[in-house]
């Protein structure tokens, strides 16, 4: 099995449509035309704000469902499972740290220009170390009917995960898994609202984002509980 990375090879070398290998290039692809929307939109103005948003709604829900489908999976098939997965699970509680810190700060500082610039950077060496070693490796120890299934899995998850930074919750399961449901619905309710605040008028739209912090200090609440460290590592969490 090649050990290139699986940016370098096609959809039937990663093994079709339905691939987990193929669902995961895709995405980053689409990530690297956003982050270089990012890096050219002004500092703390709409245009950034909006290409944040598309960032976020693609980076988390695709790193919820690596975390609770693909990186079990390589933990169980390679034996220094967990130590790559470990790398990327520390990439992955860095990109939820410093959307948080973001979300505190909306000025045009200094401080936020180089959290921008963090967030970029950790997003791409996230990306080399799962294109470039991770998924290589679980494609020389999975059959291409794994894979798929994988993918299949993979997907699910991804359509029904959280959509926001949520730091504090475990990065692996079974706290990742008990935090779903709860933040995803805060979460993707609170997509609905930013979105119409964004479109409506300025009578409406204090009144909507008002109702988005209401469920963001929900979420905040959920996060807070015991249960959801479960299966967490002190290297991941901070």
């Amino acid at each position: 099995m090649s050990a290139r990375s699986i940016a370098e090879q096609s959809e039937a070398e990663l093994g079709g449509r339905w691939s987990i290998l193929v669902r995961q290039q895709r995405d980053h692809v689409d990530l690297d035309r956003l982050l270089r929307a990012l890096e050219a939109a002004p500092p703390a103005g709409p245009v950034q704000e909006e290409v944040l948003h598309q960032v976020a709604r693609l980076v988390f829900p695709h790193a919820f469902a690596e975390e609770s489908v693909i990186w079990p999976a390589a933990r169980r098939v390679l034996p220094d499972g967990e130590a790559l997965t470990l790398t990327v699970e520390e990439e992955h509680q860095e990109v939820n740290e410093l959307w948080s810190a973001l979300e505190r700060d909306r000025a045009a500082t200094s401080t936020r220009r180089d959290t921008v610039a963090r967030l970029v950077t950790v997003l791409r060496e996230d990306v080399r170390d799962e294109e470039d070693v991770l998924l290589p490796r679980l494609q020389a120890a999975l059959p291409p009917r794994s894979l798929r299934a994988l993918g299949l899995a993979w997907e699910a998850v991804r359509r029904t995960a959280p959509t926001r930074p949520h730091p504090v919750v475990a990065r692996r399961p079974p706290g990742n898994a008990l935090a779903a449901l709860p933040l995803t619905v805060l979460d993707r309710t609170r997509d609905v609202l930013d979105t119409r605040a964004r479109r409506g008028g300025p009578d409406l739209a204090p009144h909507l984002r008002r109702a988005s912090e209401v469920l963001a200090g929900a979420a905040g609440w959920v996060e807070t509980s015991p249960v959801l460290r479960y299966g967490d590592r002190p290297p991941t969490h901070r």
